[in-house]
């Protein structure tokens, strides 16, 4: 055979190879996210602590809620973790997490794990379970509604394009980007914040069992770190995975109960593409580097939010 010839096939071996070796990494990488997810399921079978994870933008998440509502059935779960990291989100996702928190308490107990941060609404979803333990220098707090929309005038105008409409009444479709808003609507929009941050104000005050003037004070949209927090009665212990299983032992539960994670199933895109894209940010690490999950949110198709929003906003 000529040297060129057994170049050829030198070039042609270390491709194949390559692929070969791609593959296998492929495959192995499948099988690997197929464990993850299956694991939690063979053991839930048995008697546990389910633990659910909530970070990054809190919207209405149906998903989430069937899987609260598993655990509430299940015989096997004997307390369940609410492990937040959300700077909040829609105060209606909130609202709708809440109530299924709660519908949990009702016969098992119930810890929220306040992690990096839990503000807005991810201080709503904090104060549903039975007992609220924070770190020392977690965030919380945030207490308040917050309605935002863009004014795209000033941009049409330097173009030279300008909007006409013809509506049926002077508040549909207010607030409107194409032009400052009257002020009626701004008493509508103020009006509405107010009636959520009445019922944000009153479940806090409920669930934290403090006076209603005193939890006004606090719902100026100020944050606390977990040790003011705890002065303010907002979070009723500082600590971690050793203060949780204490208090679920207080209620009857053994200590010795393995912790197991009741992760979201892979979901959206081309045969659960978007999951397991998220799944593998998250095993590589990516989701720590953009704040609150914005890399996974994008890939999983979760970017936008609508409606009233309870968030603490870095600006």
């Amino acid at each position: 055979m000529d040297p060129a010839s057994l170049v050829d096939r030198r070039k042609l071996r270390r491709k194949v190879t390559f692929w070969r070796v791609l593959a296998f990494l492929f495959f192995a990488g499948l099988v690997g996210l197929a464990v993850r997810y299956a694991s939690p399921g063979l053991e839930r079978g048995q008697a546990h602590i389910a633990r659910v994870t909530l970070s990054g933008i809190i919207q209405d998440d149906q998903e989430l809620l069937d899987r609260l509502k598993t655990i509430q059935e299940s015989p096997a779960v004997k307390g369940l973790i609410v492990s937040i990291s959300s700077p909040g989100g829609t105060t209606y996702g909130g609202e709708r997490i809440f109530k299924a928190i709660r519908a949990v308490a009702k016969n098992k107990p119930v810890v929220s794990d306040v992690r990096t941060l839990a503000a807005s609404a991810g201080y709503m979803v904090a104060v549903a379970g039975d007992r609220v333990i924070a770190g020392e220098s977690s965030i919380t707090g945030s207490i308040g509604v917050i309605f935002e929309y863009p004014q795209a005038k000033p941009l049409l105008d330097k173009i030279g394009v300008s909007l006409e409409e013809i509506k049926s009444s002077p508040l549909k479709a207010e607030p409107s980007p194409f032009h400052t808003p009257p002020e009626e609507a701004k008493v509508m929009i103020k009006q509405m914040i107010d009636d959520s941050y009445a019922w944000f104000v009153d479940l806090v005050a409920d669930r934290r069992k403090l006076p209603r003037t005193e939890v006004l004070r606090l719902a100026d949209g100020r944050i606390l770190t977990g040790r003011q927090a705890l002065k303010e009665k907002l979070v009723d212990e500082l600590g971690g995975e050793d203060e949780i299983r204490a208090y679920l032992k207080s209620r009857g539960v053994d200590d010795k109960l393995e912790i197991v994670d009741w992760e979201a199933k892979p979901a959206g895109g081309f045969f659960g593409v978007g999951g397991m894209a998220g799944a593998i940010i998250r095993a590589s690490g990516l989701d720590t580097v953009l704040p609150s999950g914005q890399l996974q949110r994008l890939v999983e198709g979760k970017l936008f939010l609508d409606g009233l929003l309870s968030v603490w906003q870095v600006k």
